[in-house]
């Protein structure tokens, strides 16, 4: 071992009573048993052993140290005569004969108790997030990441990947989300921007000739933070294959993750290869959301036929879909509270009525459902104690309503989610463009670098008027696990003429292509391979495998919600002069 120790605090054993030993570590806690005698727990990385001080010397001396100081003890193993059977190092204590401390806490008050870190306000154990990682709690959560990306990349060289690294200065490109960028000091008035993704890069690569491409790379992007997305940046494991379809980044993916799930996960189940695959407008129609939590059998039904023009305001000239819950004995309390929660998130007022013991109609907007009771029964196949959650609008807010009713109840009442598993799922067949909210034009729904299904035959067919272009489909795909999307990935579109084609649709034409996107274009035109690829999220991934609901518990040092490092104290302003030099000058907002 090193000069400060012969063992860490998680090594000694009954084997090594009546050795003479040095440990070093932080003082977790002292109780005293009066003037002579005081139990001593001492912490580093791999655990913690007691110490026993007996004389009075011994127990000043350690008193007069503050918990979270760094200490060494040097002393003599011997068997506890009580033993604490909780601990790896439960049987044995340490009698110390020299104390010295090594680093002292000068703090009497810490901001708050180590072991209850996770207890804390979330601002004070970020803005002390060294004292928040002392808790074995929050360091097993690192410890884990560290072990999943270790077995990534073994995984990933096994299948004979090669991890390359791709640069974190480039340009700013159009891939969705704002752009953090930077100034480059030595060409006034023009930026480079840090990476949203290696996308273009990994293309590029395969174009190179590089057959299998990986890394763990970070990616940067200016949006707000959520449950499951860290603002700032955030890990993938990003990967290409050349010549390779989505048949061969599923079966690469299929083969990758169930052992690490299986060995690190918090759960001991995990679905088997092939992951069930489901088009887009199923999932959209089956679950409301494109990211469903397989581990619910709850399901959404279109009852618009049926209800439509039962006479309720909110569902004449609506779409109104409907969630069963069989063997529902809740309180009117928990309906009135959780469909105010279902409102709040998914911004559409549920409706709800139920079938009692007795097979009436009973609560919500029983009255209108009465007069067709028996239509609504049979289309429901509703039995004696169900209860029915409603949603109504436009076909995509009353699914989005209708997805988070499957979740919300889901989770919430007893026999309807099978929590203790990982339920993997591919969402298949995405449209390739869509109406903006904002425009009221044809857009790319989701990656423009996507090949259409069908190539260039289909977007030519959509040019002649003979198909909807929303009807287009690309060949995309998203890897969901527990309602969580850990990857978003696609078969590229490769060929130049096809690219061309498809950005024509969207009002963009071969001169905006070559602008936006210079090197990829050109590169193509020097024949590219087919490939495809996708990008599991790593935080995402660890969030699942260590059963967290907030990705900041799997992250070093995460930003709080509002994208600021209170550690750190980032953002921060900069001086005159580091202004002067990168030529930028500030504009106050106004007041």
């Amino acid at each position: 071992m090193t000069q400060n120790r012969t063992h860490t605090c998680g090594d000694l054993r009954l084997a090594d009573a009546g050795k003479e030993v040095k440990l070093s570590g932080w003082l977790e806690n002292i109780r005293e048993v009066g003037a002579e005698l005081a139990f001593i727990v001492l912490r580093d990385f791999y655990g913690t052993t007691q110490v026993v001080a007996e004389t009075p010397e011994m127990v000043a001396q350690f008193k007069g140290i503050n918990k979270e100081s760094t200490v060494s003890v040097e002393g003599t193993v011997r068997e506890r005569a009580s033993k604490n059977p909780k601990l790896p190092t439960g049987d044995v204590e340490v009698v110390p004969a020299k104390v010295e401390v090594l680093g002292r806490c000068r703090h009497n008050e810490l901001p708050f108790q180590i072991n209850r870190s996770r207890e804390a306000d979330e601002a004070q154990r970020l803005k002390y997030r060294y004292l928040d990682l002392r808790n074995p709690e929050v360091k097993n959560n690192i410890v884990l990441r560290c072990q999943v990306v270790s077995a990534i990349r073994k995984a990933m060289t096994d299948h004979s990947f090669l991890e390359i690294t791709t640069p974190i200065l480039t340009a700013s490109s159009p891939e969705g989300a704002r752009d953090y960028l930077v100034p480059a000091r030595n060409h006034p008035g023009k930026f480079y921007a840090l990476p949203q993704a290696p996308q273009q890069f990994k293309q590029l690569l395969m174009t190179s000739g590089f057959d299998r491409y990986f890394q763990i790379a970070p990616c940067f992007r200016d949006e707000d933070a959520r449950a499951d997305r860290s603002p700032g940046e955030f890990y993938q494991l990003d990967m290409e294959m050349s010549f390779a379809s989505q048949e061969d980044v599923f079966a690469v993916i299929e083969d990758v993750l169930p052992p690490i799930f299986a060995q690190y996960g918090k759960y001991g189940r995990a679905s088997a290869a092939p992951f069930l695959r489901i088009p887009y407008t199923q999932s959209m129609e089956t679950y409301g959301t494109d990211k469903p939590d397989l581990r619910i059998d709850l399901t959404v039904k279109d009852v618009t036929d049926v209800l439509a023009g039962c006479g309720f305001g909110p569902f004449e000239g609506n779409v109104v879909k409907a969630v069963v819950v069989s063997g529902f004995h809740e309180t009117r309390k928990f309906i009135d509270k959780t469909l105010a929660d279902v409102e709040v998130v998914s911004g559409g007022k549920p409706y709800w009525f139920r079938l009692d013991e007795k097979g009436e109609i009973v609560g919500g907007i029983a009255k209108f459902v009465q007069p067709i009771k028996e239509q609504v029964v049979s289309a429901l196949e509703l039995k004696p104690n169900d209860f029915v959650a409603l949603s109504a609008g436009k076909l995509g807010a009353a699914q989005k309503t209708a997805g988070v009713l499957v979740k919300t109840l889901g989770a919430a009442v007893p026999g309807h989610m099978d929590k203790e598993q990982y339920a993997f799922c591919w969402i298949v067949d995405f449209p390739m463009y869509e109406i903006g909210e904002e425009s009221g034009e044809l857009e790319f729904c989701h990656n423009p670098f996507s090949m259409p299904s069908g190539g260039l035959d289909v977007l030519l067919k959509a040019e002649r008027g003979e198909i909807d272009p929303l009807s287009i489909t690309a060949d995309q795909y998203d890897l969901v696990c527990n309602g969580v999307e850990l990857s978003s990935g696609a078969v590229r579109n490769h060929d130049p003429e096809i690219m061309v084609k498809a950005f024509e649709m969207v009002r963009l034409g071969e001169e905006d292509v070559k602008a936006k996107f210079p090197a990829m274009y050109n590169a193509f035109t020097y024949g590219a391979p087919p490939h495809a690829g996708i990008a599991p999220g790593i935080d995402r991934m660890v969030m699942l495998l260590a059963g967290e609901d907030s990705i900041r518990e799997i992250i070093p040092f995460p930003m709080n919600k509002n994208a600021m490092d209170v550690m750190m104290s980032a953002p921060s302003e900069v001086t005159q002069k580091q202004l002067d030099e990168l030529h930028i000058a500030l504009v106050k907002p106004e007041e």
